[in-house]
């Protein structure tokens, strides 16, 4: 795995490592919705970003979608990055998650998972990124 991510940095520089979940099986089915092309999008709240704004996503940066071991599994390039208050997400953007057909189921499961993570307040500010796959690194 070292000598894969060593790779991936020489390629992608400067590239982020993450996973799409703190849940493996949630993790694993984001990295098929992206590999199928149905999640382009991704928010979290900005609160989560304090004390850390380098962890902001950037246009045009690179980063790597992790498999639950650790394992590089995609690149994605960040297309969009937008803030804007969870109470004005639209259905054309909730929808590029790929998880929900329609904003209300969205917003049901943001909510939820904002409420478990220490807060949800229906103006509380998000970052939203739009994303394309670059590589799909199982085809390597």
């Amino acid at each position: 795995m070292i000598d894969e991510m060593e790779d991936l940095q020489v390629t992608y520089p400067g590239a982020g490592t993450f996973t799409f979940s703190d849940e493996k099986v949630q993790s694993d089915a984001l990295l098929e919705l992206v590999r199928a092309g149905k999640k382009t999008a991704n928010s979290a709240a900005l609160a989560e970003f304090d004390g850390d704004p380098e962890a902001l996503p950037k246009v045009g940066r690179h980063d790597i979608a992790a498999n639950w071991d650790g394992t590089a599994a995609l690149i994605i390039r960040t297309v969009s990055v937008q803030q804007i208050r969870f109470c004005d997400v639209t259905e054309a953007m909730a929808v590029t998650e790929g998880e929900d057909n329609t904003l209300d189921a969205w917003r049901k499961r943001h909510e939820a998972a904002f409420r478990r993570d220490g807060g949800f307040d229906p103006e509380m500010m998000l970052v939203f990124e739009t994303f394309e796959l670059v590589e799909d690194l199982a085809d390597r």
